[in-house]
């Protein structure tokens, strides 16, 4: 890290703690510190959920997911749009009429206070987890670039956002976190423009798609009727449609957001914003893993990106390890030369040429990678250091402060988020709840404590579980498969609600937990069992279909 680079870090602190200190002055009560006072506008709030979901996963996983395995994971956004949609007329204007705090308080008004404190427990433990991995994505960042330890890094980061988020409350934070969209935006198109412009003379932009088709990466739609893939068209509009109307739609850390609208008719703005912005920000985001794949093809990657990790290797096997680099060298160059090749014309043989090539590069590599799970004595993968490895050791002085701004933008901007959230459902669907019954009324100020208290334990509680994300593989994956382990069975908790009031409401507290137990069937069972699995994104499917079929059938049993 050059001068300049800690000047723009600093730049962005500072920036942060301005805008921060001004919009979050004057809170009096929960509604101002949990929903800003509903008075804010629809940019504000769509950028406010772009910035929450662009977390440091965003920028740290997704390119090494493009980089590793191309561009299919934008088909889980195909659904998003429609969800949006389906949100804008169904479950917003729900509870944006019902004054609500938490979604899961509307729950109560239709299914019972059983069904409201179920749905918000697994909101509480799923959002815990999935809070604890965007600390540990930008923790790889950090680490690479002070060469500390990581559990240092998950300490610092998770600690920073959890004193400013209980110090400044919703209003701070969607400022903040609009700002902080902005600068998320412009450091994802320097960094493609980076990678763009690092490419050899006489390799293009063209030249580069041509590179990365020829290996697949640049496939965005894949028509495969396999349930246990994940990135198909299928996954995306059915599982990942699923996923989208859960997330959004009962998730507190996004249903906090357009809670917090002036109008309806804001709230719903917003969504669409985000709906139909995100999947082209998704789209730049793989699209720069995938030229860095190209990149890669002239500029020698190391034969692991985990230096820390690399260094651990050749200490527990020396020779072996030699050999595998020197191995690894000579398959670099030919792969290299045979890159240029097709580069310079695209006919079959060149083809074939570059493509055995690259087979022998990626085994020599893929060999080097299990070497370090055995030294390690677990599953390990190097995806979440590819982007930061490029970051560090190729970009100028000012790029490089400005991408670490951009990743800790995203980083705080989800944990800002998430432990808001977490805050809000427990004291609003259980403190507040189960104190009033047991004694007085307590006042707006007591409250306002409590909130803070229930910010500072679960950002505790999300940093310490931060500590184990590491073994998860892809970050930008784990956070989604941990979500879908209880978004399912919650969504159909809010159709029974929503659609069969009379029909199945009464039965939605033990369908939640009938949803659950098929969701893990379906993750268990083709482990124990010996049976074909399916794809995580489709447990959302399954979750909501199986609760929701319960529901009316436990409803119906009891009126028989």
């Amino acid at each position: 890290m050059q001068p300049l680079d800690w000047l723009v870090v600093a730049a962005y602190f500072g920036l942060i703690v301005l805008v921060g200190t001004w919009t979050g002055r004057g809170n009096k009560g929960l509604e101002d510190y949990f929903l800003a006072r509903r008075s804010m506008p629809w940019y504000a709030m769509g950028l406010s959920v772009m910035a929450t979901q662009a977390s440091a996963i965003t920028l740290v996983g997704t390119t090494g997911q493009a980089y590793v395995d191309g561009m299919r994971f934008i088909q889980i956004y195909l659904g998003l749009p429609i969800a949006m949609v389906i949100l804008c007329f169904t479950l917003v204007p729900l509870f944006y009429r019902a004054r609500v705090f938490t979604a899961y308080e509307y729950l109560e008004r239709r299914c019972g206070p059983g069904t409201r404190s179920l749905t918000s427990l697994l909101f509480l433990f799923g959002r815990a987890l999935s809070g604890a991995v965007v600390i540990y994505a930008p923790s790889v960042v950090l680490a690479v670039v002070f060469s500390l330890d990581a559990t240092l890094t998950i300490l610092l980061i998770g600690g920073f956002a959890t004193i400013y988020t209980a110090l400044g409350g919703m209003r701070a934070v969607m400022w903040v976190e609009t700002w902080q969209m902005l600068i998320i935006l412009l450091g994802i198109f320097f960094c493609l423009g980076s990678v763009v412009f690092g490419l050899p003379d006489g390799v293009g932009l063209g030249e580069a798609l041509r590179i990365a088709g020829a290996t697949g990466r640049l496939e965005t739609l894949s028509f495969d009727p396999n349930p246990q893939h994940t990135y198909t068209i299928w996954t995306g509009l059915l599982g990942g449609l699923f996923l989208m109307l859960s997330y959004f739609g009962c998730d507190q850390s996004q249903v906090q957001r357009y809670l917090t609208g002036r109008s309806l008719r804001e709230s719903r703005l917003s969504l669409l914003f985000n709906g139909f912005a995100k999947i082209p920000v998704q789209f730049v985001i793989l699209l720069t893993g995938a030229l860095l794949f190209v990149f890669y093809q002239f500029e020698r990657p190391p034969l692991l990106f985990d230096p820390a990790t690399l260094a651990e290797t050749r200490a527990a096997d020396p020779e072996g390890m030699a050999a595998a680099e020197a191995e690894y060298d000579l398959a670099f160059e030919a792969r290299r030369e045979a890159a240029l090749a097709l580069a310079d014309a695209d006919a079959p043989d060149t083809r074939e040429r570059f493509l055995a090539a690259d087979h022998a590069f990626q085994t020599i590599r893929g060999e080097a990678v299990a070497a370090a799970a055995s030294a390690k004595g677990e599953p390990w993968t190097d995806t979440n250091h590819v982007f930061p490895t490029f970051v560090f050791t190729q970009l100028p002085a000012g790029m490089v402060g400005l991408i670490l701004v951009a990743v800790l933008a995203a980083a705080m901007s989800t944990v800002e988020s998430e432990l808001s959230a977490l805050s809000t459902a427990s004291i609003v669907d259980f403190y507040r709840r189960f104190r009033t019954r047991i004694a007085r009324p307590a006042s707006e100020r007591h409250y306002l404590r409590a909130g803070r208290v229930g910010i500072l334990f679960w950002g505790a509680v999300a940093t310490g579980a931060a500590l184990w994300m590491g073994r998860l593989g892809s970050a930008v994956e784990a956070v989604n498969r941990v979500g879908s382990y209880f978004y399912g069975p919650i969504l159909g908790a809010f159709v029974l609600a929503a659609v069969f009031p009379k029909r199945g409401a009464s039965g939605a507290f033990y369908a939640i937990l009938c949803g659950v137990a098929a969701v893990w069937a379906c993750e268990l069972a083709p482990r124990f069992l010996g049976l074909p699995g399916i794809s995580y994104l489709y447990y959302n499917l399954v979750g909501a279909g199986v609760t929701v079929a319960a529901g009316l059938s436990i409803t119906a049993a009891r009126k028989a």
